[in-house]
């Protein structure tokens, strides 16, 4: 663990923050301001955007009092909170905002300067000044925070020099104009001047406290900036007419006692925005690096050098980038872009502290604590601004940030820490487990599979089919049983995630589940009797087909025990030759829409909207006695087709004097899934003899699904469900 460099409140936060507040817009656009919407507007303004940097600086407080910040500042908490995706996401842009933002500073400097001393070029000033503020940077955090320091003093100066100033004209205060631009126009151009709180929590990672120092400098910085702004837009309101503050930006020079005092106050507040660029900047990009954001290949830039890990290299770095943008010039273009990133950060940490403080976790405890209401009211204030302001670069930004997302997803980082997403999901589990119902209705049925698969890479074809027949529709569990003493619970729970992990890899969504029991028989009963939650318990059981005769008794018996539990039941006979062959076809044999007929179809309908088998006809066959019989029954088939509004074939077969064994070899033989249902278990019905019957007549078939519906559901209902 590296040591702080031990920055103090009143320098690692209060003073980068206040100086980001104090900038270049209260110099220069401030008597704009107050003419277009008047004193009252102006203070309405004041008060409505600092709210909303407030109730950002409250939700950075909660968070920051519930955990070390480490470096990486915004980023570092999002990512801790939200996860790695959205944390990359908010954090890449942040970086290159930040990164950019020198630039613009810096430009800002020295556009000042040469409107003083117009034989000066703006370019090479504004390269120079990069670079010495760069210098500064890699020299030491601590000597960066003691130049703000003389930078603090200058702007303290042109604030008190203007104080002491006098009106340049007789004036009228108007409360409130129409004059000028419109109400919300004017808001848009003000509220980037109250968005500087990030430059102190950046410096999270060199804080000699940051749970303490970020509350409290943070806080102290906006209420600051608040008391300012609404005292001087009084005194500008006061010293000159609305018009004469529109026409002229920098209207604060000519009211002054000495008007020099407000170029150096200029200056130093674009200066100061540099350094805290320049210092925030590398350490987000440290941060990114150091967790695995980055291209592994960009490792090198979470490196810290020396006792206090100053991001030497991604000062460097950054320096770059601030250059190559000073080359090009005008970033008008991506400015907004910029500022919209910055508003993001904001937003999403709302979004954090308001998920957090909602699902109220014993993990989150913070010191600093406030309902999560006011967290959710600055999210939404973010989002509302940021839409005032530009909407085209609220929507690129919103793209972007997307893109990013999507691309660290697809990455599947690892993260050694947990984040709010779990608790959000277990919440709105919990409230759905207590909303659902104890019984299926017909309207919103779903497979919910118990694959009972023993070890999946053995039995594959098992899980894929379970997965294609749930298709993000409903749950697959798949389940291995062990024999007893096999493994202690500790073990079981590793084997569980190990067999996920691989499941996951292999692309299907399942959950798994592993018991010992004395046979598999007894513990495939025990699964159906026990496995589930509240009211989602498995409806439909999915396992192979009984190869050894010597078990068959007792395979039968389990059969019989999950139909009279009211369970679905699917046996998979898999032609180990063909396997799902080129998954073009399916053989539906018909016996009517009750019980088994029902499910059959909705099974086959349920697979063919999986991706992989999309192009396969149902065959929907029927065998009949005579030709006589044979027209009815086809046009009874066609129009329940059409009305159950389900794309099928419908087949009719006349037996003409054959079984209907040798009609279903000879029918199916071409087909790649063959659905047959199997005979209801009942009081004095020797099912183990069927059983052996039913496989022998089956033996030989392509792949092959033994369907039993569970007793006492109505699965026409699903189907005809809005007749």
């Amino acid at each position: 663990m590296t040591k702080s460099s031990g920055l103090g409140t009143f320098g690692g936060v209060y003073t980068p923050s206040i100086l980001t507040i104090l900038g270049v817009i209260m110099y220069l656009r401030f008597g704009w301001v107050v003419g277009n919407v008047g004193l009252l507007g102006t203070l309405a303004i004041v008060t409505l955007a600092t709210s909303i940097t407030f109730l950002t600086a409250l939700s950075v407080s909660a968070i920051a009092t519930d955990r070390v910040v480490r470096v990486g500042g915004a980023y570092y908490m999002i990512s801790r909170s939200l996860g790695l995706e959205t944390g990359g996401a908010v954090g890449i842009p942040l970086y290159f905002a930040q990164a950019l933002s020198v630039a613009l500073y810096t430009l800002g400097f020295a556009e000042s300067i040469t409107q003083t001393f117009p034989d000066l070029n703006q370019v090479y000033i504004a390269l120079i000044t990069t670079i010495g503020v760069a210098i500064l940077a890699i020299t030491s955090a601590n000597i960066a925070i003691r130049a703000q320091y003389f930078i603090m003093a200058a702007i303290a100066l042109s604030l008190i020099s203007f104080l002491l100033g006098k009106p340049i004209e007789p004036t009228q205060i108007e409360l409130w104009t129409n004059k000028g631009e419109p109400f919300w126009a004017v808001f848009a151009v003000f509220f980037p001047a109250v968005t500087g709180i990030m430059a102190g929590v950046n410096m999270s990672g060199d804080l000699r406290e940051p749970t303490k120092a970020i509350p409290i400098g943070t806080l102290a910085a906006v209420g600051t900036g608040y008391v300012i702004y609404m005292g001087l837009p009084v005194i500008l309101a006061l010293r000159a007419d609305a018009s004469t503050l529109r026409e002229y930006p920098l209207i604060m020079e000519q009211m002054a006692l000495w008007g020099p005092a407000i170029l150096f106050g200029v200056w130093g507040a674009t200066l100061s925005s540099a350094i805290g660029s320049i210092l925030g900047a590398p350490r987000v990009l440290q941060a990114l690096a150091r967790d695995g954001v980055l291209p592994q290949w960009m490792g090198f830039l979470g490196q810290g050098s020396g006792p206090t890990d100053e991001p030497k290299i991604g000062t460097a770095v950054t320096l770059v980038v601030a250059i190559a943008a000073v080359c090009i010039g005008d970033l008008n273009l991506i400015a907004p872009v910029l500022t919209m990133f910055f508003l993001t950060t904001y937003l999403v940490l709302n979004i954090s502290a308001a998920i957090e403080g909602f699902l109220d976790s014993p993990s989150f405890r913070p010191t600093f604590r406030i309902h999560w209401l006011f967290s959710l009211l600055g999210a939404v204030g973010c989002l509302i601004v940021m839409f005032l302001i530009n909407p085209t670069a609220t929507t690129v930004a919103a793209i972007i940030v997307l893109a990013i997302y999507l691309w660290l997803q697809q990455r599947e980082l690892i993260t050694t820490w947990g984040d709010v997403r779990r608790g959000l999901w277990m919440n709105l589990l919990r409230v759905g487990l207590l909303q659902v119902g104890h019984s299926e209705d017909t309207k919103n049925w779903r497979p919910h599979i118990l694959v009972l698969s023993g070890i999946p890479r053995k039995r594959w074809p098992l899980v894929e089919l379970a997965d294609a027949l749930t298709h993000n529709r409903g749950l697959v569990t798949i389940a291995s049983i062990l024999p007893p003493g096999s493994r202690d619970m500790g073990q079981q729970t590793d084997l569980e995630l190990t067999l996920r992990d691989y499941i996951e890899k292999r692309g299907v969504q399942a959950l798994v589940r592993i018991i010992t029991a004395d046979n598999p028989f007894a513990g495939a009963e025990q699964l159906v009797e026990t496995y589930g939650l509240g009211a989602i318990v498995p409806n439909t059981i999915l396992l192979g087909d009984s190869e050894e005769p010597s078990r068959r008794e007792q395979y039968c018996q389990m059969i019989q025990a999950i139909y009279h539990a009211k369970r679905s039941l699917i046996i998979f006979r898999e032609n180990p030759e063909r396997g799902f062959g080129k998954r073009q076809r399916l053989d539906l044999w018909w016996g009517g829409m009750q019980a088994n007929g029902s499910l059959m179809l909705l099974l086959g309908y349920l697979l063919r909207s999986q991706l992989d088998w999309r192009n396969a006809e149902i065959y929907l066959k029927l065998v009949v006695g005579d030709p006589s019989a044979a027209q009815a029954a086809q046009i009874n088939l066609t129009q329940m087709i059409e009305d159950l509004r389900i794309r099928a074939i419908p087949k009719v077969l006349v037996s003409d004097g054959r079984s209907f064994e040798e009609i279903l070899h000879e029918s199916s033989a071409q087909a790649d899934l063959v659905f047959l249902g199997i005979a209801k278990p009942r009081d004095n019905f020797d099912f183990k003899a069927y059983y052996e019957t039913l496989q022998q007549r089956v033996a030989g078939l392509p792949t092959t699904l033994l369907v039993l519906a569970a007793p006492d559901f109505p699965f026409a209902e699903v189907l005809t469900e809005g007749w």
